[in-house]
């Protein structure tokens, strides 16, 4: 195969997520919520391991800053290495939720997989408190964490860089979606 060919398949992975129409429904679903959040003064709460830790981060300053829908993320190190040394670390973000969440938010949890334990356990905390949670994973169409989410966002692929840069593209796109325009002034 040449690089051509190689590059054309590639490709084509991101074409097909982005044409999926069941991903329209959801991206029309998290910008709904995301405005009821901003005018009820709620905020969403977003969480990730490695790199969906850092897609979390993004994912929290736009919708913060862009999108005027109060967030924040789960990745300081000293509430992650506190939360984990006394509760573990499958618990850590369960408890960082029970610590940060009021009545009416909602959580975004980030994961290729959707099994990491610690955002799983998070999942059901947050549906037992009657939040709402939105996912972002990939892999296995039912994995835990996407049958956990009232808003899903999923895409049929193992390739982590692939899914990772899918779910940004779908975060921005929200935070776009808000702002209602493409090209914006940001600061």
């Amino acid at each position: 195969m040449t690089w051509d060919e190689w590059l054309r398949q590639y490709f084509a992975r991101y074409a097909d997520a982005l044409a999926a129409p069941e991903i329209d429904l959801s991206l029309i679903a998290f910008h709904d919520l995301a405005v009821r959040l901003r005018e009820s003064r709620r905020k969403l709460m977003f969480a990730g391991n490695g790199a969906s830790a850092s897609i979390a981060s993004h994912g929290a300053v736009d919708f913060t800053k862009q999108g005027r829908v109060r967030a924040v993320d789960f990745n300081e190190p000293n509430l992650i290495t506190c939360l984990s040394n006394d509760y573990g670390y499958e618990n850590f973000l369960a408890k960082a939720v029970e610590f940060y969440a009021d009545d009416g938010d909602a959580l975004v949890l980030i994961s290729v997989s959707g099994r990491s334990p610690n955002l799983v356990a998070a999942a059901q905390y947050a549906r037992e408190r009657g939040l709402v949670v939105v996912s972002f994973t990939g892999s296995a169409p039912d994995n835990p964490l996407r049958s956990l989410s009232d808003i899903d966002f999923w895409i049929d692929s193992r390739a982590y860089n692939v899914v990772e840069c899918m779910h940004m593209i779908w975060l921005t796109t929200v935070v776009d979606m808000l702002v209602g325009k493409a090209e914006y002034a940001v600061a």
